[in-house]
């Protein structure tokens, strides 16, 4: 019997601790511009660091999003492809990305892989082509 009350109190010290953690770590905020490895940029900025060929460009929206229109030069890497993340793997991780969706909810989903996969320069566009469209930037189509 002592060794199943012990059980009981590992468990519930468990409980308690893991309870605590779980509260703690819902409370901080998600880590996204506090990475160092990602940079958080508008499309003025975005397009400044692209002029100074600073970036490579990837849109990771679906191959028929990025046909209707796209920054000049962008590479299209499918979010939702099942092979996304070995592709992103065999990219060349000293250089810089500028990484893009349609909005911002795909490529900011996508930050964290990047740094998973330890990229040591990630430029995110925030609110994606909708917002580099809407700041009256070029597009090709």
């Amino acid at each position: 019997m002592n060794i199943s009350r012990t059980v009981l109190q590992i468990v519930a010290l468990t409980v308690a601790v893991c309870g605590n953690l779980a509260v703690s770590v819902a409370a901080e905020p998600p880590a996204q511009a506090s990475d160092s490895a990602v940079q958080h940029v508008d499309p003025k900025q975005a397009q400044k660091l692209i002029e100074d060929k600073k970036v490579i460009v990837l849109d990771i929206r679906t191959p028929g999003e990025f046909k209707r229109s796209r920054i000049a030069g962008a590479k299209n890497m499918d979010f939702q492809a099942p092979d996304f993340e070995q592709r992103i793997d065999a990219l060349d991780k000293s250089k810089s990305y500028l990484v893009h969706c349609a909005s911002g909810g795909r490529s900011t989903h996508s930050l964290l892989l990047f740094k998973q996969h330890e990229f040591h320069s990630i430029y995110h566009l925030d609110g994606g082509i909708k917002a580099w469209e809407k700041a009256g930037l070029p597009v090709e189509k």
